[in-house]
């Protein structure tokens, strides 16, 4: 029984509360938190740079049910070198519940297939027989995957099932699932495969028909992956990667009421971000108001062996972004530095700093930097200037005498 709705833009906000516990097995519809976030790539240069642009309670710590396997399997993709290797499975992963890719205990497949049982079918015992794999046990796998959550930052994420059955200590973010999969899809291998509608694994030398359970692939304009989930703690899940012209999303819905919403508000909220927002490439507006401001004000130095310093703005990779389309016109450009600096002063050293806002928030901060090194007079450089002094001197007085 839904407990209240909370309208944030398109999306709806709901909550209860359920007994039982299943993962990606769609004849349970059961009430529960709902959470959706838009996180937004940006590919500029040789860099991506990645931007939340909406979200609702994105920070909020979730159960995530078999959306755990976007970090399962890019954690095997990582670790195992020749993925046509075989794997021989075991009762434990045999004897799993949930959703199945239908293994049995001897079954001989490969890794590769069971990466596929994995992220189209949501194979719970393609998950264990994967971890055993790699971790040697699902215990030591489960380390691996906390291992690496830490090494990508993702501080609010804690690991303790391969496949997303519920646990107590079993969640993450919106925001950092989000992170994750925008790192696994720099891996091709996983997006290759997150990105497959059918498939055909082979088991014992048979194969075996499957198709992704991402209903969003194939159907709605521009998605290319990537993983669905659902527990009864976690209720109904999606993550969506797509990618329209120069704009590549990442949407995260956790804890959808029923599959019909998790697919309507993926929907909604795509569309959204798509009808509202704009790439917009700041690096003329960036340049052109710091080369105007260079050249109004000059950075003298005080003892250096130059009169003036030379000045350039950091390295940024932030330069492209994505602006709500009524707020495009509002872009203002503010620069702050110091006007004077004592020598010896560094090449990289920071001076100043260069903000652009757009509707009066800060997107972009880059720092003004010394480009190149100013030394310190010495003696004798203090010596050669007194005698060239003393010499103009006397030529301005010869030139009034004459």
């Amino acid at each position: 029984m839904k407990r209240y709705i909370t309208y944030i833009l398109i999306f709806i906000c709901i909550m209860s509360i359920t007994p039982k516990v299943y993962a990606d097995d769609e004849d349970y519809e059961e009430d529960i938190n709902d959470t959706a976030w838009i996180y937004e790539q940006i590919e500029a240069a040789n860099s991506n740079v990645a931007e939340v642009i909406w979200g609702k309670d994105e920070n909020s710590q979730r159960k995530m049910a078999s959306t755990t396997k976007v970090m399962t399997s890019l954690l095997v993709i990582e670790e195992v070198k020749d993925l046509s290797q075989t794997v021989t499975i075991s009762n434990k992963a045999a004897g799993v519940g949930g959703s199945r890719l239908g293994l049995h205990t001897g079954d001989k497949i490969t890794v590769n297939d069971l990466l596929y049982g994995l992220m189209l079918e949501s194979g719970n015992d393609c998950a264990i027989a994967l971890g055993e794999y790699v971790g040697n046990t699902v215990e030591n796998f489960v380390d691996m995957m906390n291992e690496k959550a830490k090494q990508l930052g993702l501080n609010n994420t804690h690991f303790v099932t391969v496949n997303g059955l519920d646990a107590d200590e079993h969640y993450t973010t919106a925001v950092e699932l989000a992170k994750l999969t925008d790192y696994a899809l720099k891996n091709d291998k996983f997006k290759n495969i997150v990105g497959t509608k059918n498939y055909t694994v082979t088991i014992n030398g048979y194969g075996k028909a499957i198709d992704n359970t991402n209903e969003l692939l194939g159907y709605l304009d521009g998605v290319y992956g990537v993983k669905t989930g659902f527990t009864n703690g976690a209720n109904r899940c999606l993550v969506t990667s797509i990618k329209r012209g120069n704009m590549d999303l990442i949407s995260v819905v956790l804890g959808a009421d029923t599959k019909k919403d998790r697919t309507k508000d993926s929907i909604e909220i795509i569309e959204y971000a798509y009808a509202n927002y704009k790439i917009v490439d700041l690096t003329q507006n960036i340049e052109k108001a710091f080369e105007e401001w260079k050249n109004q004000n000059k950075i003298e130095t005080i003892k250096g062996v130059s009169k003036y310093v030379d000045i350039k703005l950091s390295e940024s990779n932030n330069k492209i972004i994505p602006i709500k389309n009524e707020n495009i016109k509002d872009i203002e450009v503010i620069i702050d530095s110091i006007k004077i600096a004592e020598a010896p002063i560094n090449k990289g050293e920071k001076i100043g700093k260069l903000v652009l806002k757009v509707n009066n928030e800060t997107r972009i901060s880059i720092d003004i930097i010394i480009a190149e090194d100013v030394k310190k007079k010495d003696e004798k450089r203090y010596f050669f200037e007194i005698l060239s002094n003393i010499k103009e001197y006397y030529k301005r007085a010869i030139i009034r005498t004459t």
